[in-house]
């Protein structure tokens, strides 16, 4: 059988522009163009899925190429067709629905974020084989909560507190089917929902609230509840690395992914 081949999509768009806190650190209009230890946000994340053996294309969604096109090293693969971009649009899900319909045979689609700097090659294949060793509409990157604080125990995450155990969300997602593409209108209105869980009303009902708040329903219970009200199959994917939900929405959030950078790499000028 051949292997699955995903297509992958970047989130790299700027709800908040030069006021994003990260932005703000290097005086940049887009936080995905901040650099971590010599190399921009953006381009690790395509460099990473450019290293993943089961993506064969990429895409990024941004309200301009030229944005991408101040960092060199981006500029070539645009020019050499090693990439490509989609325009993105008001929020998290039209972007999605913009790009699916803009990208020709666009599923299995991989849905990453711009600022996604510490996933790995490796992270990104583990996750892909988890969605081709089953059926399902929807796949969910998450990692177990207690092997983020055994490595990381300053580094303070919004954790899904469930029956079962804490998860954070790695920022990661598969749409394997077109129906998939219904999932994305939770997140019309930024998702984040460990952060803000009050979301969660907007998104999945007052039911699935409940039964998160009160901590009544395990992991694979939030995913039968996503699945009901979305009316699409979504499934968790257990990712096994620290560093999976690590993203930078903060300027301690860029200290410590720094910090990791440059334990990992050496540190860059």
């Amino acid at each position: 059988m051949a292997e699955l081949k995903f297509t992958a999509l970047i989130l790299a768009a700027s709800r908040r522009g030069a006021q994003d806190p990260v932005a703000q650190i290097q005086g940049l209009s887009h936080k995905c163009l901040v650099t971590l230890n010599g190399t921009p946000m953006v381009q690790r994340v395509i460099d990473c899925l450019r290293g993943a053996k089961h993506i064969s294309r990429i895409f990024v969604s941004i309200e301009d190429p030229a944005i991408l096109r101040t960092i060199p090293a981006v500029a070539a693969m645009l020019d050499k067709g090693e990439i490509a971009t989609v325009p993105s649009e008001g929020n998290l899900a039209q972007s999605v629905y913009k790009a699916v319909a803009e990208i020709d045979s666009p599923f299995p689609l991989v849905v990453s974020a711009g600022d996604n700097a510490l996933h790995t090659p490796e992270m990104i294949d583990h996750f892909c084989g988890e969605v081709a060793a089953s059926e399902a509409d929807v796949y969910v990157a998450m990692t177990r909560a207690q092997l983020i604080l055994d490595k990381y125990p300053g580094g303070q995450r919004a954790f899904h507190r469930l029956r079962d155990e804490a998860y954070s969300s790695c920022n990661l997602y598969c749409l394997k089917t077109p129906d998939g593409v219904k999932a994305a209108e939770a997140f019309a209105t930024g998702g984040q929902f460990g952060k803000k869980p009050e979301r969660i009303i907007n998104a999945f009902g007052i039911w699935a609230f409940i039964l998160y708040k009160l901590r009544l329903v395990t992991l694979d219970g939030v995913m039968r509840q996503i699945s009901r009200a979305m009316n699409v199959t979504v499934r968790k994917a257990l990712i096994p690395w620290a560093e999976g939900p690590i993203d930078v929405d903060n300027a301690k959030d860029y200290a410590l992914v720094t910090q990791i950078l440059e334990a990992r790499e050496g540190k860059r000028t």
